[in-house]
């Protein structure tokens, strides 16, 4: 007895980093043949973390990085649900349910309460089921008219690699509308040159990952009117509202992209970004039951009843649609339009303060698409510095701001981008600008001096400019 309450004596007044586990260097690539205590263990993983960036300066992401208080008793309350487990967690299993019907709401189906879709990972998965979906209707359909199955297609504007990994996992040709000069979404035109009797679907970004503008989704479908009356070619479209899905209801509801065109069948969100729910959950939903063919469903027993599932991923943690119904229920078309609409309030502000430094061509100012904004260096401009230097000296004061080349066509074009999320507030914009400037005087006294071409994204001390 003595010797144990020495021991817990010692316990409780030992400083974590004097323990034994903490004096030696842990094993990384091994698997370690001792435990430790979880304190130290805990400390230890801690300390690695804070060399990660700080989550709330990454303006590159389009990821929530901030959640109510609330959500985070939700995910602790549900860090072992298991949402495929529907009969074992039924009531995880009916939020979902009710979810995807309130999406459907949202998104305009004619029968919102009878509707099909499901939760995913993701956007990415959730678009890449919309895509299987088109592809198994548009075999179904050729099957009947005896013709062959061989060579599908599906079309889309300069997108987020999703897609391109669609295409390759499922044996898609991918015609991908490249940007041309001005031109850096896909427009009605470029859509009709590319259709086909083998176009599976079209794919409009409500949001498109580069630039942040809409992509015309009414007046591509108009096209697609046009072309099944010349040609018969009825071609489907989804979109992929990733970002789109959660503003353009509750900040621009007039703008008609989703159900309330009969050409568009199904959409896919990501719950994770503008939803405003933690990573990671998206959304897809089917306009008909129809839409959805029944040979993509599959019907398991081994978990307690006998249950259709329609995913790539199986088991998944169930904390994440929770958060999504609590988001749903908190805050209502009125929340969501508060909070998004202060988003794009800050993302023009910053717009107009980078156009105000001079040197900088913007290229989306935060209105008419997503919350963000994106610009270029100026043709003519001489600062001391490229896009890519620009964004590696805001990394010292903490700000993730990215640089990068524009597909194909546009590789010239080196711009920079940021996303403004519920939690980047107008405090956070000024401060980013104030540091922005810090950059700006820095490099005046300490120019770039290695020469560097267009595809480094700008400037080449002694040789002028370059996009």
């Amino acid at each position: 007895m003595l010797h144990e309450r020495d021991r817990i004596r010692e316990e409780l007044f030992d400083d974590v980093y004097a323990t034994p586990d903490l004096s030696v260097v842990l094993p990384k690539y091994k698997f370690p043949e001792q435990e430790q205590r979880a304190r130290d263990v805990y400390q230890l993983v801690h300390d690695e973390l804070m060399l990660d960036g700080n989550s709330r300066q990454n303006l590159a992401t389009f990821c929530s990085t901030w959640v109510d208080p609330e959500i985070h008793k939700l995910m602790d309350e549900c860090v072992d649900k298991n949402m495929i487990d529907k009969d074992e967690y039924p009531q995880t299993a009916e939020l979902e349910g009710r979810c995807v019907h309130m999406l459907a709401d949202l998104w305009n189906s004619p029968d919102a309460a009878n509707t099909l879709g499901c939760s995913t990972t993701g956007s990415s998965e959730a678009a890449m089921l919309g895509g299987m979906a088109m592809k198994w209707r548009w075999r179904e359909k050729m099957k009947a008219m005896g013709k062959s199955t061989d060579k599908p297609n599906m079309i889309c504007g300069p997108v987020q690699i999703c897609w391109h990994k669609f295409a390759k996992y499922w044996d898609v040709e991918l015609r991908e509308i490249p940007m041309e000069k001005d031109r850096l979404i896909m427009s009605p035109e470029e859509v009709v040159k590319r259709c086909d009797e083998n176009t599976i679907g079209v794919v409009p970004t409500l949001g498109v990952t580069y630039t942040c503008d809409y992509e015309p989704v009414k007046e591509v479908s108009e096209a697609l009117d046009k072309l099944q009356a010349d040609k018969g070619w009825d071609i489907p479209i989804h979109v992929d509202g990733a970002s789109g899905g959660f503003l353009a209801p509750f900040c621009d509801p007039d703008l008609e992209w989703d159900f309330r065109l009969k050409r568009v069948k199904s959409i896919n969100a990501s719950g994770h970004k503008f939803g405003l729910s933690p990573l990671g959950v998206g959304w897809v939903v089917w306009r008909d039951r129809e839409d959805l063919p029944d040979d993509l469903i599959f019907w398991v027993n081994y978990l307690g009843g006998n249950m259709p599932t329609f995913a790539l991923n199986f088991s998944r943690p169930g904390g994440q649609i929770v958060a999504q119904y609590y988001n749903f229920l908190r805050l209502g078309r009125e929340g969501y339009r508060k909070i998004q609409l202060a988003c794009y309030d800050t993302a023009a502000y910053i717009a107009d303060e980078i156009e105000k430094l001079g040197m900088f061509d913007i290229i989306y100012n935060g209105r008419g698409g997503i919350p963000a904004v994106s610009w270029s260096l100026k043709e003519d401009a001489d600062p001391g510095f490229s896009c890519y230097d620009f964004s590696d000296r805001l990394r010292s004061r903490g700000w993730q701001v990215p640089a990068y080349s524009m597909p194909a066509h546009r590789e010239d074009l080196v711009i920079m981008r940021i996303l403004v999320r519920h939690g980047v507030s107008r405090d956070l914009g000024q401060l980013l600008i104030t540091d922005m400037k810090r950059c700006i005087d820095y490099f005046k006294k300490n120019p770039v001096t290695t020469p560097l071409g267009p595809e480094y994204g700008g400037y080449s001390h002694g040789g002028g400019s370059h996009k």
